[in-house]
């Protein structure tokens, strides 16, 4: 005989062509050292079934062995006082590492004959349930239930499949006309639900004796990738740290308690059951089964661009005992430098100068951190803390984000693995304090990378945040405001247009002009043509008044039906609120969807708009799917002001700070680079008839004050970016992964140089948010 078993010893060969040396240390799964029960199928020649025979295959781990006076016997599942084992005598030996084949009775159907069996014999086996033993001796056994056979000091191994009566700790289940029940490695722990799974016949070439002995780190290795990516791994043993019993994803965190001395091999892994809920316990020693898998939670590994979670899927488990210690939470300490350029996963992984790699290094296993500044409000049940307090803070207790290559290393995201009726989730915003130890397995999320999943969770600490409040403007001075009101349309509660008016009126203090981004139809998001938004503006001008606020009067355009992007069906746009008592609305007709506003040369030579309100060339392929910047033309105190409002392409579809490739690709900001040059190009037009016209350009630009997109607009010192001018722990006006940063900008040119500018903090911060932007105003005295 000459199939020899693929994987035997406990060293394997992985897809890398690498050696990795692996062993199993579990006191309840010993390695077999003969002749056992490889594969057992009973439904040979029945209806659907490929193989022609019944079958039984042996597989020896030892020393070459005769089988001469040996057998292998048969019991039905549910056998009655009648029932009789059936025998197949054995013939000739088994090598080492070599399988022998038991044909035994043929059917009707199939269509394919076994490979040449070492002996042919005549039992009729269930395809289903049933019971196989290789016995030293011909004689057949007598024994009826698990105990009596467990004690029969002639039955070498047992295997019973389905719902057998007869069988070792478990039967094996799934066994059918097209499944046999097949051993999964050389280590039995005499559970046979444990040790044998059921999949497609394999008579002669066995691929569940691949499965791998393997410790986690061995699993887990040096890399962001499994060294045993896709392998059956067996004898994986540690202790349950954490259990997920709720959602689509549930499962449970396993860590070794005898850890290696290697800094880069994770001793942590999930086991992942799906919408299973795992029997299992904190504190439980297990030892598992199961196949190594790269989960990607942005989909398929070709196109992800998120970092994958090492798991283990199509696990089975023992419990070898319960009520242990769990191994002691690691307290986060992050290096200094992020990350490197390039795919991450081309590169051993260096714990000690990398965050990135010092998370990855750890997954899956317990972290802990303790006493902790708030970074990002609480939403979802999630947020964010900084474990280095000195790391870029703001003034307002945030952690500013001030440069592509100035990654925030201390940020970690915290959620929890505690039933909220039995632990609420601390509802706590940005400066607050995380106070004491929180700790639990470190997992990674498509919200922003790694986290803690607590199991003990800190106790929330009020640090008093306020909200800010601006001054009154003057009387000498036009007051310009920008303010992203998230999506607004009628069909929101009325407490939200409350709230977005009581910040206009109390904390903005009524400004003279209000550019609003997301502006909804009157419908929102239901998309059946509707792309007026009058009732939508007419809602909220009247909750501007019901706060104590001016009587705004608007000016917008009505968009094409789903031209400009945002919230299907929803049809957002830019508008302007204007105080009338204040400033005066220069109205030209003509300026609709698809007309491009110009600028033109007016009486005495000054510059005008060619409509009023216009759109900025809005047929152009920069705005494609994207709002159309508003221009228009006011009057205030007699001297013309030319205002933009504008709501650039969104980051959508950019990859993430922790995605697999570095730096990140922000292929978002191609086409906010159109958008910044048709502006500018606009500005330009208007500059070159007066270089000193009074013109704001501002709104939810979408892109940093030390973006490529700002810088086109600034060029030359055309307009000013107003942000740039405060200090450099208070230019953010947007909190997004931890992260305080500036997405919305005023800016201006001409004779306006004497300004005073205030980004007012009243949402970003807080978990409780009329938006998830901060609005802002500039105080403005016009030249003629």
């Amino acid at each position: 005989m000459n199939i020899k078993l693929a994987a035997l010893a406990s060293v394997a060969v992985v897809a890398s062509a690498l050696p990795v040396m692996v062993t199993a240390h579990s006191a309840d799964a010993v390695p077999t050292t003969g002749v056992m029960l490889a594969e057992v199928y009973g439904g040979g020649g029945n209806s659907g079934a490929t193989y022609t025979r019944d079958f039984v295959e042996l597989a020896n781990v030892g020393a070459d062995q005769d089988l001469s006076g040996w057998s292998v016997q048969y019991l039905p599942g549910s056998p009655t006082v009648s029932s009789l084992w059936q025998v197949t005598p054995l013939s000739g030996s088994i090598a080492t590492s070599q399988l022998y084949v038991v044909a035994e009775a043929q059917g009707a159907g199939g269509t394919t004959p076994l490979p040449s069996p070492e002996v042919t014999g005549t039992i009729p086996m269930s395809a289903t349930t049933g019971t196989i033993a290789l016995v030293q001796g011909t004689a057949a056994l007598t024994c009826k239930t698990a105990a009596d056979c467990a004690a029969d000091a002639r039955i070498v191994d047992l295997v019973g499949y389905g719902s057998a009566v007869v069988r070792e700790t478990a039967p094996v289940g799934g066994a059918s006309n097209t499944e046999s029940a097949q051993r999964e490695s050389t280590t039995d722990t005499d559970d046979n639900a444990f040790d044998f799974t059921a999949a497609p016949p394999t008579p002669k070439a066995p691929p569940n004796l691949t499965a791998i002995a393997a410790d986690i780190h061995d699993i887990q290795g040096t890399g962001r990738l499994s060294p045993l990516d896709g392998e059956r791994v067996t004898g994986v043993t540690g202790v349950v740290t954490a259990v997920r019993p709720f959602g689509s994803a549930r499962g449970f965190w396993v860590q070794d308690t005898e850890p290696d001395s290697d800094p880069r091999t994770s001793e942590g892994i999930l086991v992942f059951t799906g919408s299973t809920t795992p029997a299992v316990a904190v504190g439980d020693a297990l030892t598992v089964t199961g196949t190594v898998d790269e989960f990607y939670p942005d989909g398929a590994p070709a196109t992800a661009v998120h970092q994958s979670m090492t798991e283990l899927i199509g696990a089975k488990w023992l419990k070898t005992s319960s009520g242990n210690p769990l191994p002691p939470a690691e307290t986060v300490t992050t290096p200094a430098a992020y990350t490197r350029d390039g795919n991450l996963e081309d590169f051993d992984l260096e714990p000690a100068v990398y965050t990135l790699d010092y998370f990855e290094s750890r997954e899956s296993m317990r972290m802990q951190v303790s006493d902790v500044r708030v970074v990002g409000p609480t939403a979802f049940n999630e947020l964010w803390i900084t474990t280095k307090p000195d790391e870029n803070p703001t003034t307002r207790g945030g952690t500013l984000y001030a440069g592509y290559d100035q990654q925030n290393t201390g940020r970690v995201l915290i959620g929890s693995l505690i039933p909220f009726a039995e632990r609420p989730f601390p509802v706590l915003d940005v400066g607050d304090h995380l106070a004491g130890v929180t700790a639990g397995p470190l997992s990674y999320s498509t919200f922003g990378g790694y986290q803690i999943l607590a199991t003990t969770l800190g106790t929330g600490v009020d640090n008093g945040l306020v909200r800010e409040t601006t001054r009154v403007q003057r009387d000498n001075e036009l007051s310009v405001a920008t303010y992203n009101v998230e999506n607004l349309d009628p069909n929101d509660p009325t407490d939200k247009f409350a709230r977005l008016a009581e910040g206009i009126v109390n904390n903005l203090r009524s400004p003279d002009i209000v550019a609003l981004e997301e502006i909804q139809d009157n419908n929102g998001p239901v998309n059946d043509g509707t792309v007026a938004a009058d009732q939508t503006l007419a809602e909220f001008t009247a909750a501007i008044v019901a706060a104590g606020g001016p009587a705004y009067e608007w000016r917008q355009i009505d968009p094409v039906n789903l031209a400009d992007g945002g919230e299907p069906g929803g049809n957002i746009r830019v508008g302007f609120l204007f105080n009338p008592s204040r400033v005066t609305f220069v109205d030209r007709p003509g300026g609709d969807a698809t007309t491009a506003v110009d600028v033109v040369a007016g009486p005495g030579g000054k510059p005008r708009l060619s409509v009023s309100p216009g759109r900025i060339d809005p047929t152009s392929s920069a705005w494609n799917n994207s709002r159309k910047p508003l221009a228009g033309e006011f009057r205030f105190n007699d001297k013309p002001v030319f205002v933009v409002a504008n709501h650039f392409n969104s980051k959508g579809g950019d990859q993430p700070l922790t995605s697999r490739f570095q730096p990140p690709l922000r292929s978002s900001e191609v086409q906010r680079h159109q958008q910044a040059a048709e502006v500018r190009t606009f500005v330009d037009d208007l500059q070159s008839i007066d270089p000193e016209a009074n013109v704001v350009v501002l709104g939810d630009i979408n892109d940093f004050e030390f973006s490529q997109t700002l810088a086109t607009l600034t060029a030359g010192g055309a307009l000013l970016d107003l942000i740039d001018t405060l200090p450099a722990n208070e230019r953010y006006n947007y909190v997004f992964q931890g992260n305080s940063q500036t997405l919305d900008h005023i800016l201006v040119g001409g004779r306006m140089k004497s300004f005073d500018y205030d980004i007012v903090h009243i949402n970003a911060e807080f978990h409780d948010q009329a938006s998830d932007h901060d609005p802002q105003v500039a105080r403005i005295k016009p030249g003629k």
